[in-house]
């Protein structure tokens, strides 16, 4: 493999000036950068990124750990990650954790020891991991992207999932509802039981009861929705409504409705949580709590670069409003 200096010699100039020309970084005449090109195309080289990134200590890669899930709401953030890493001239390193504990410690490891320039985390494996690791590369920009997993303190971007669970169903309220289940996510994160107390919180303002078995603990996954409606079915009065904590699980509900040969929304409504890129084209389109996912990805990316170039900075905790889009899910009682 042709190095710098190979082409140096051939084209009878000194290293410096190959790089300059590769890098456009100082003058170079017309003559000697056609000779440097010429040496560069009969030689085949290829200018060594990691060459590069030693001696400007940065690499232009951004490193990512993801929870893998059934669940697009995950592939739809990282989606607009890259898109976002793109447009800024970065490249994006993008580690499943699988949803275990070790291979997250381990991503993270491989992530850091490649140099990367920042760090976004986005999963929500618990316990949470020690900061070992962390303090082995105690400069290394970091965002969290719904919660914090490490004893130290890092940029943070969540979702208001209160105010979004409160919103949903208060929705199912105004619509003339009060038999309200809630199909929530798992209780060791914090999304979930944020949603929840949104929840709790709109039925406890507008006198609603909540009775026994209204509340069914899932796991944010397509079968655990279908699961826990076909709980709810069970009870001796089952609910009119259902909040279901992300849209995963409400399709899961859909699913469970149809098994029984029952129907959405003309015999139990359902609203969801995240506005998954399948949510509209439902039968019939699923209402839902809209968190950006595009704009989450760009913001994560804005912040990160931020904390690059401004590592002493305040940590910034970033909370993204929820909205309710209305289609076809909800009935009016």
């Amino acid at each position: 493999m042709a190095t710098m200096k190979d082409v140096a010699r051939l084209a009878g100039v000194s290293t410096s000036t190959v790089s300059h020309v590769i890098n456009n970084n100082r003058y170079v005449s017309e003559n000697v950068k056609k000779r440097v090109n010429t040496a560069i195309d009969e030689l085949n080289y290829a200018p060594s990124a990691l060459a590069r990134s030693l001696k400007i200590k940065q690499t232009k890669t951004i490193g990512m750990l993801v929870t893998t899930s059934d669940n697009s709401f995950y592939s739809e953030v990282v989606r607009g990650v890259e898109r976002s890493c793109y447009e800024r001239g970065y490249s994006l390193i993008l580690c499943n954790t699988e949803g275990n504990i070790t291979r997250m410690a381990r991503s993270m490891e491989t992530l850091l020891q490649k140099r990367v320039d920042g760090l976004l985390i986005m999963c929500s494996e618990t316990p949470r991991p020690s900061g070992d690791v962390l303090r082995r590369y105690p400069l290394i920009p970091m965002v969290i992207m719904d919660w914090a997993p490490f004893d130290s303190n890092n940029d943070i971007i969540k979702d208001n999932s209160l105010k979004g669970g409160e919103i949903a169903t208060r929705y199912l309220i105004d619509k003339g509802f009060r038999k309200i289940a809630c199909i929530t996510g798992p209780q060791d994160k914090t999304s979930a039981r944020q949603r929840l107390a949104g929840y709790r919180k709109a039925m406890h303002n507008a006198g609603v009861d909540i009775p026994a078995g209204y509340e069914i603990y899932s796991d944010f996954e397509f079968a655990g929705g279908l699961s826990s409606m076909k709980q709810l079915l069970q009870l001796p009065v089952p609910p009119e409504a259902v909040f279901a904590g992300n849209d995963a699980m409400a399709i899961g509900a859909y699913q469970a409705l149809y098994q029984m040969g029952l129907s959405v929304p003309a015999d139990i409504s359902i609203i969801g949580y995240d506005d998954i890129a399948i949510a509209p084209y439902l039968l019939p389109p699923l209402t839902t709590i809209h968190q950006p996912k595009d704009e989450l990805g760009k913001l994560a990316i804005d912040t990160l670069l931020y904390r690059m170039d401004n590592p002493e900075s305040e940590p910034k905790e970033l909370v993204l409003t929820p909205k309710l889009v209305e289609r076809g899910s909800v009935a009016n009682r």
